[in-house]
């Protein structure tokens, strides 16, 4: 099955549904039309079907191949990737002061999904660094922004980010990576780093490693660590390549479930020579831009690769000939029918369905309160702000989370097939499951969420977004077509209250009742979420049909959104039941009887 951009999704959600023609008066849209959007969609869809595509199968079965610190990718992916920097796909969102051309985030995640779906293993190689290019352009000096901003906007270089060490992953605060300063205003970095995607490889003549370490004498935990950017080549003043960093080097690659075609990398730094970013002590700070970013990015892997997944479930479940339907004989001349009439088969793909469709809009509605952020209004640049801030570790988990189960649903639909690596189902099966550990696992983004994000500045965010939401239901309320999505809007909303107030009454008692209770808070909000997508979505269509449009693409969007309101939002009842319970069954048992 060729993988298939659904690039008429994305324009509907991004003309009809966020309307991105009604904001040219906001900065990052001043240059924008949703024709020149479309013209972008077209040939990023193609670049994506035609290039990247027919690659992702030999990334899965040869991997990147390590020898003596020395790194090659598969067959093909280094000729693609600089077809993709001719082409000039990774300066796509890079502010045109470094040779990028300017574009709003919504239209590259709309990019970005594409590519994504098509080889997730090869889209980490450009998300990666666009991930460095983002944390040197909000936290480093001019001189190191004119020194590597350039290179890392066009994708003539790679970048990284090195956080995890051996013995730390998420607690940061533990790593022993050190810094020692130097006559020169450098500094020597020592220590050895694991698990970075894309640390080394044959693609770029240049690779910039952005790494957090600790200036000798610095305090303890989390407040005494420094970024640093340490780039594997030097960089000469006139911005040509120097000499080799000779203690910056790649000890070796990790042997992995999936993503095979991504180098993921075991980093050796031995008095490499690296350069302070921002402040001494405030790098987490700094690199917070990074990780916020990546986590987006995250949680748009996740999706992309179920995108891909249910294209293939389809495929498989018109052709495959078994059983005969219900309700008689569809394919009468053939010796069965397609398990596609099958009602269970169904179940699989509308499920499927619903959430890559819901899942695209929650995406590029996310990615457009990052373009709002830089609005002239305050009020709106504040409300995208809290919005971002709430928001990511919602898109990063949720999304993975349902991500991965529609994999799981297009290789049971696959059946015995799919277990078999004659079908892309294993494929995206064992890629999708990352998604769900790496950038902070999904249990940590639900404390995250419910620890940091939800009481910050007084709960501004959460209490706005509830006002977003009875807003539409007021709105739209009454009867009609769009009631069973109204009503899904409100009683989503309701239990998303509810929790809300349970963790403010019961979470601040009891530390432990908060942690039990945040991954299922985090689905609730992830429903409710997807909900209030599907609700724009179908107002958005039911507006096109009241004008008289007969092309099936609204009543069929219509149709799949009925299936999200009335066969999966009742999940978010099951959760509220859950979450409320507290930490007393979880907690109960002691760590000897497990």
């Amino acid at each position: 099955m060729a993988y298939k951009a659904p690039v008429r999704d994305f324009r509907f959600i991004l003309d009809e549904v966020l309307n991105i023609d009604a904001l040219t008066n906001q900065p990052p849209f001043t240059e924008m039309s949703s024709d020149l959007v479309g013209q972008i969609l077209e040939e990023g869809a193609k670049f994506s079907e035609e290039v990247i595509a027919p690659i992702n199968r030999a990334g899965d079965l040869e991997g990147c191949k390590w020898n003596n610190g020395v790194v090659t990718g598969p067959t093909g992916w280094k000729e693609a990737y600089q077809q993709m920097v001719e082409a000039g796909w990774p300066s796509l969102h890079a502010h045109p002061e470094y040779g990028g051309q300017g574009m709003p985030a919504v239209v590259a995640m709309a990019f970005g999904q594409m590519t994504a779906a098509a080889s997730p293993a090869f889209s980490m190689y450009p998300g990666l660094t666009a991930g460095a290019y983002a944390g040197l352009h909000a936290n480093a000096s001019d001189e190191l922004k004119d020194r590597y901003l350039p290179k890392l906007a066009t994708g003539e270089w790679g970048g990284t980010m090195n956080l995890t060490e051996p013995q730390c992953g998420t607690d940061l605060g533990l790593i022993r990576t050190k810094a020692v300063p130097n006559e020169d205003g450098s500094y020597s970095i020592t220590g050895q780093k694991i698990w970075i995607s894309s640390g080394e490889h044959d693609f770029t003549d240049n690779i910039i490693h952005l790494v957090l370490a600790r200036i000798e004498g610095a305090p303890e935990g989390i407040k005494g660590i420094s970024l640093f950017v340490v780039p594997k080549v030097f960089v000469n003043d006139d911005g040509s390549l120097g000499e080799r960093n000779e203690g910056v080097q790649c000890a070796g690659l990790e042997h992995k479930m999936g993503i095979h075609g991504n180098a993921t990398c075991v980093m050796a730094y031995e008095n490499a020579k690296g350069w302070l970013v921002g402040e001494e002590n405030r790098g987490m700070a700094a690199m917070f831009v990074m990780m916020n970013e990546a986590r987006l990015g995250t949680g748009l892997q996740g999706l992309a690769i179920a995108t891909n997944a249910y294209q293939a479930a389809v495929t498989f479940a018109n052709e495959r000939l078994q059983g005969r339907s219900l309700t008689g004989p569809k394919n009468a001349d053939g010796p069965a029918d397609p398990i596609i009439v099958h009602p269970d088969v169904r179940r699989m793909l509308l499920e499927s369905k619903a959430y890559v469709e819901g899942g695209q809009a929650f995406i590029l509605w996310t990615a457009l309160q990052a373009d709002l952020q830089k609005s002239d209004d305050e009020a709106t640049a504040q409300k995208a702000k809290d919005y971002m801030a709430l928001i990511t570790p919602v898109v990063k988990a949720f999304l993975t989370d349902r991500g991965f189960h529609v994999t799981s649903l297009a290789m049971q639909v696959h059946g015995g097939s799919g277990y078999t690596e004659h079908f892309t189902a294993s494929q995206s099966l064992r890629d999708a499951r990352i998604t769900m550990i790496y950038e902070g696992a999904n249990g940590i983004q639900a404390l995250d969420l419910v620890g940091r994000k939800l009481p910050a500045n007084g709960g501004r965010a959460i209490m706005t977004f509830f006002a977003e939401l009875d807003a539409f239901v007021s709105e739209n309320g009454g009867e009609g077509p769009l009631k069973p999505f109204v009503d899904g809007v409100a009683s989503s909303k309701a239990a998303l209250q509810e929790a809300t107030m349970w963790l403010m009454q019961n979470g601040m008692q009891n530390p432990d009742n908060a942690g039990a209770a945040s991954s299922d808070y985090l689905h609730v909000f992830g429903l409710a979420s997807l909900a209030y997508m599907w609700a724009l979505m179908a107002k958005a269509a039911q507006a096109k049909i009241d004008e008289g449009s007969s092309d099936p693409f609204y009543a069929n969007k219509i149709a799949t959104g009925r299936y999200y309101v009335e066969r999966i939002l009742p999940d978010v009842d099951a959760h509220l039941r859950k979450l409320k319970t507290g930490a007393e069954v979880l907690m109960a048992l002691p760590a000897e009887a497990f």
